[in-house]
């Protein structure tokens, strides 16, 4: 039995041109997990941990983002850590907002309700907002990739 993806181990490094069918890759398994999983499943799946998927998805995202230009690793994470705190990914949430679905806004409010404990910086709103971000980003990434690309092209992140 091997892994999802274990076929690219030990393989050298792909080049730029390859990463377009690396993502296709990714969007192939995606759609043979929804097949996978019928509808009632992913229903079930709770807020908390399609945001905790979420949470991991727009981590990627952002880190993909800013690899192009090379930079240090130290410039790497002050760039990430920037985007993926709570306070910016609320901000981004209210950018999104008159983009979203009635059933986006529904999950939007799934995870908002399901934010629970806080860090004692943050006010229960920004919080719950960011979490809101991310149990949508955890939901699209299961449902629906091109909708969550096409979301995530909205942002404005900060070079």
């Amino acid at each position: 039995m091997t892994l999802k993806g274990q076929e690219h181990l030990g393989k050298k490094d792909e080049s730029p041109s390859k990463h377009s069918s690396t993502c296709e890759t990714l969007a192939n398994k995606l759609e043979q997990f929804s097949n996978m999983v019928d509808q009632s499943q992913l229903q079930r799946i709770s807020p908390t941990a399609l945001a905790y998927l979420g949470d991991a998805v727009y981590e990627l995202y952002v880190r993909t983002f800013y690899l192009i230009p090379q930079k240090q690793a130290k410039t790497y994470h002050h760039l990430v850590v920037t985007q993926v705190r709570a306070e910016t990914q609320a901000k981004l949430l209210r950018t999104l907002w008159e983009y979203l679905t009635t059933t986006e806004l529904e999950i939007v409010r799934k995870g908002r309700n399901a934010a629970t404990g806080r860090p004692k910086r943050l006010d229960p709103q920004t919080y719950q907002q960011a979490t809101s971000l991310e149990t949508l980003i955890g939901y699209l990434y299961l449902t629906d990739i091109q909708r969550l690309n096409e979301l995530l092209n909205k942002l404005n992140l900060e070079n």
